[in-house]
């Protein structure tokens, strides 16, 4: 079925004039649905949770399955793919270095708290957080690691953390990369 021009012969031979030539585009019947995906849950930080008076919820935790030799790994979305890979083979300068063996879960939370609010204050990109690996704990599993890999997800200042290499504690220490604020 033709379709019938509301403009003027002039009008039209103006437009074409302006345009220059076009091809047309193939016509379709079909939309494409774009969708995007959902931002995840952001999880109160270690701050606002203190502040509140509330209880920390993740004081009740499950043990990490694999115990002491389980790696840890963690990114926010919008961290570059090769920023993580430099963190997890050691090839970002640490600047500073926390050790929380020795320390109940209590008193590592609030030196972990303070220790990342000074480093990114200091403008520090990446720490290093020793933890163990547990072999000194009742059922020798690793009590500090397994609160450490919930504590910092909900840090608003943590990109990304990860397993330290072999040569630097392994399993028994973390690479922590710090946003710049």
């Amino acid at each position: 079925m033709p379709r019938k021009n509301k403009l003027s012969p002039e009008d039209i031979e103006l437009f074409r004039r302006e345009v220059g030539p076009v091809n047309p585009m193939r016509a379709t019947n079909r939309a494409t649905l774009i969708k995007k995906p959902r931002p995840p849950r952001r999880q109160p930080s270690l701050d606002q949770d203190r502040d509140a008076g509330r209880g920390p919820a993740f004081d009740t935790f499950a043990p990490l399955d694999g115990a002491a030799d389980e790696e840890l790994s963690f990114v926010r979305p919008g961290v570059q793919h090769a920023q993580f890979r430099k963190l997890r083979k050691g090839r970002r300068a640490i600047r500073s270095e926390l050790d929380l063996h020795g320390l109940t879960a209590a008193q590592a939370r609030e030196e972990l708290i303070a220790f990342l609010r000074e480093s990114q204050a200091r403008g520090e990109r990446c720490v290093r957080i020793i933890h163990g690996k547990g072999y000194n704990s009742p059922d020798r599993r690793p009590v500090l690691k397994t609160k450490l890999n919930i504590w910092l997800r909900q840090c608003d200042e943590v990109l990304a953390f990860c397993s330290a290499p072999l040569h630097d504690g392994g399993t028994g220490a973390a690479y922590v990369l710090l946003s710049t604020r």
